[in-house]
């Protein structure tokens, strides 16, 4: 393994140039105000003339090209079983471009670190999957498991256009493995194999608009109300906690709010808010939907004036088995090429491995990453591109 492991080495510098030109290409989903991943796709696509390649594009009109592309490409092994590296293409938007220090979408490179919108999230995992795959032809030799690269569309905006559209397609087979690098630890040493179910609400509250000398109904003030006491209900019903998590219990906790008046001097008479709840796995979603409705009837029935609910996002999946073959083999690629005895942990984000792990793949998700996704001047650094290319290398040959 010590000569594919330098065959990774070799790739450095061309990994950190194609590091680059991924960062240059904005590849933002039409429904936060991009084009979607089509020159992203297309860019990709050249790089991987030496490997099985086939294409499933989403047809999404809103989307450069009316596509939003699907990228799968394999290298044959001794099994026709396959190991596959599943990354996504899209990224988050800048944000607030005055806390940034670079340009977000012109990479900059400086101190052993890569700077811009993406680097981490999950342009990395893209580079390091994509020359563990180039190292491994270069190796000239079988692995025993077949080599999969997947780089799907739409991860940060719901997945329908991405890893849905791939799994409706039947590309996968149940017996193979999946992992997917896009949560990690600094050291490397956490595989996750559980995430907290997702439940994204948004709240229409009403009120009655007027004069603000001569205040009525304040659906501002009712919303407020209606989000603390739901707050304390859910945190106070579902209040268990398991350490595989951190943090270890469930949260919900009311994110966005919409505009409502103009002018200070007017009452709203609606009030438009949000709350993401990241709910463990013991939990039944459903559940949680429960309280949300009982606590909307009593403000309703106190204030005669109605709430709305809508689900913005639902989104649940099994945990994969500590003891799994996806988790095993990627824990003995770990400790092969890095020297690292990794644990298994569980997380509140949602990834591609929500969706495999529904659909009855077990799932690891790894990758060594600082951990700065969505955040403004994010950067990822060289030296975990080129270690994880060499944990994935390794991955397919492991017994």
């Amino acid at each position: 393994m010590d000569d594919l492991l330098k065959i990774v080495e070799s790739f450095r510098e061309d990994m950190v140039r194609v590091m680059c030109d991924l960062i240059e290409i904005r590849a933002i989903s039409p429904d936060v105000g991009g084009e979607g991943e089509f020159d992203k796709a297309e860019y990709l696509m050249k790089l991987l003339k030496d490997f099985e390649v086939e294409r499933y594009d989403a047809k999404d009109e809103r989307a450069k090209g009316g596509i939003r592309p699907n990228i799968v490409a394999k290298i044959d092994g001794e099994s026709d079983r396959t190991v596959w590296i599943v990354s996504h293409m899209d990224v988050v938007p800048e944000g607030d471009i005055s806390l940034w220090q670079t340009p977000p979408f012109k990479a900059v490179v400086r101190d052993g670190k890569i700077y811009g919108r993406g680097a981490e999230d999950n342009n990395q995992a893209i580079v390091s999957s994509l020359f563990a795959g180039k190292a491994i032809l270069k190796y000239g030799k079988t692995p025993k498991l077949s080599f999969g690269l997947v780089f799907v569309s739409d991860e940060e905006t719901g997945s329908r256009f991405g890893i849905q559209h791939l799994l409706r397609q039947n590309v996968f087979k149940k017996e193979d493995l999946i992992v997917v690098p896009d949560a990690g630890s600094e050291k490397g040493d956490e595989i996750e194999i559980a995430e907290k179910s997702i439940l994204w609400l948004k709240f229409k509250v009403h009120g009655i608009q007027s004069h603000a000398s001569t205040p009525k109904l304040n659906a501002c003030r009712r919303a407020m109300r209606f989000l603390l006491e739901l707050d304390e209900e859910l945190h106070k019903r579902f209040n268990a906690k398991n350490e595989l998590f951190s943090p270890p219990y469930s949260t919900f906790e009311p994110t966005k709010r919409e505009k409502n008046v103009d002018n200070v001097n007017t009452i709203p008479g609606l009030d438009v808010s949000y709350m993401d709840c990241r709910i463990l796995p013991e939990y039944d979603v459903n559940e949680v939907l429960k309280v949300v409705e009982e606590v909307k009837r009593r403000f309703e029935e106190r204030d005669g004036k109605p709430i709305e609910i809508e689900i913005v996002q639902k989104e649940s999946s099994p945990p994969t088995p500590e003891n799994s073959e996806v988790v095993l083999k990627l824990k003995k690629a770990i400790k092969i090429a890095r020297g690292i005895d990794a644990k298994v942990v569980g997380i509140g984000g949602n990834t591609c491995a929500a969706f495999f792990r529904k659909a009855g793949f077990h799932t690891a998700v790894w990758g060594t990453f600082v951990g700065n996704a969505h955040k403004p001047n994010e950067y990822c650094l060289i030296n975990n591109i080129v270690n994880d290319a060499k944990v994935f290398a390794i991955l397919p040959f492991v017994e």
